[in-house]
């Protein structure tokens, strides 16, 4: 009976749970259960998640970016939510192709969220979904604030550029509990997802002071993340992507710098194509399915992209020998202006293939506004790292240097 038990599937599937529960331990991802701290906030989180997304489907046809005024109060027993701009958010989700079953099935399963630890010198708390496709990250009024007051040129810059790399905000929530607790949260897109075959992070400034992580650093439950002087050396290859995207690196700097932000992040990660995705990433059908996932992103005003490839339904009608032929000399066309080529998978936004390696990337960490303290703290670091590149510089002179980086390490 008991080797019986030990084999039994509820055994192996303690065994699977154990090990995974290992893994996350070991790179810095804790099951936030019954136990946890933080196990009754994440509880009325998902239940006001639930409520909430319910509430902006039945209102989804107000498209209209509302900031701040645009708010959802729902009481629940023991807290209340409030849901700042909720049908424009619902608009960023379906811009990246997140439908609201997904969107409620990653954040109102039974399945326990996720408490990410990193090394960041942030204080905000991280959770994860548990698929880890969703971040929620507690943030301070002011942030919050800073957001909302910007939602409207954000959404803008994400129409104008549907390829952006900025990550996607998918909702900014507020949770009240009377008397005890007030937090303010917001719910982001992972760059890295899904992060199966991802090993090794880098998080990139684009400067040199404080930017090393030790390696072999151990004893320590965070999640590795590497930083710009770990990168030496090392490049980015994206070969026939590497125009299009040392350029959008460039128009997404432009707008942080417009709205006065410095020591974002460009987040990377990489991993090896295997060979069944070389094979299919050079295939004819594939670039015309990866050119059709692009341009059905694209709702932005005719003349701000290059021209495009031919219609789907044109495309797909005919044979691939005879649509090489006669559409060879459009396609070279498209291809020379270097536009963006999606990967024919979910959260595509984030993900570049190279001739080698598919590359996950995103710009994170946009709240911090060049203001009389970070003048202070660029006067006391220009007498402590003379002559040295630190973060905390004028938005103007951190976003060239952020593109030169860029463009000194992509190929």
């Amino acid at each position: 009976m008991m080797a019986h038990a030990a084999g039994s599937p509820a055994a192996a599937s303690r065994r699977r749970w154990w090990h995974l529960r290992q893994r996350w331990r070991m790179v810095g991802v804790f099951e936030v259960n019954q136990e946890h701290e933080f196990y009754h906030l994440t509880c009325m989180m998902k239940e006001g998640m639930r409520a909430a997304i319910q509430a902006t489907t039945e209102t989804s046809g107000q498209d209209t970016p509302a900031a701040e005024e645009f708010k959802v109060k729902q009481s629940h027993e023991g807290f209340e939510m409030l849901t700042f701009a909720a049908s424009a958010f619902a608009k960023v989700r379906r811009s990246v192709d997140v439908t609201g079953e997904e969107y409620v099935s990653s954040f109102c399963s039974e399945d326990c969220y996720l408490q990410f630890v990193s090394n960041s010198k942030s204080k905000a708390d991280f959770f994860i979904t548990n698929d880890k496709r969703f971040f929620l990250k507690t943030q301070s009024k002011r942030e919050v604030r800073f957001l909302l007051s910007n939602l409207q040129a954000y959404m803008d810059h994400l129409e104008k550029y549907p390829h952006s790399l900025l990550v996607r905000f998918l909702g900014v929530h507020r949770i009240v509990i009377p008397n005890q607790m007030k937090k303010y949260f917001i719910v982001m897109q992972s760059v890295f997802y899904p992060d199966d075959r991802i090993d090794i992070r880098y998080d990139i400034k684009g400067c040199e002071v404080g930017r090393w992580t030790d390696p072999d650093e151990g004893g320590k439950q965070t999640l590795k993340v590497l930083k710009d002087n770990n990168f030496k050396g090392q490049s980015i290859a994206l070969g026939q992507e590497e125009s299009w995207f040392a350029g959008q690196v460039k128009a997404d700097a432009a707008f942080l710098q417009g709205i006065r932000v410095l020591d974002y992040s460009l987040l990377l990660a990489l991993q090896p194509l295997h060979a069944d995705e070389l094979e299919g990433k050079h295939s004819f059908a594939n670039l015309v399915v990866r050119t059709t996932k692009s341009m059905d992103l694209d709702d932005s005003p005719a003349g701000s992209h290059p021209p495009s490839p031919p219609a789907a339904a044109e495309t797909m009608a005919a044979s691939e020998e005879p649509l090489q032929e006669t559409h060879d000399s459009e396609l070279q066309e498209f291809l020379e202006h270097h536009r963006r080529l999606l990967p024919d998978c979910k959260n595509a936004i984030h993900m570049v293939d190279g001739p080698d390696h598919r590359y996950f990337v995103g710009i994170i960490d946009i709240f911090t506004v060049y203001g009389w303290k970070k003048r202070l703290e660029h006067a006391w670091k220009c007498v402590r790292y003379p002559g040295r590149a630190f973060s905390t510089v004028r938005p103007a002179k951190y976003s060239h240097r952020f593109c030169q980086w860029i463009q000194d390490h992509c190929q």
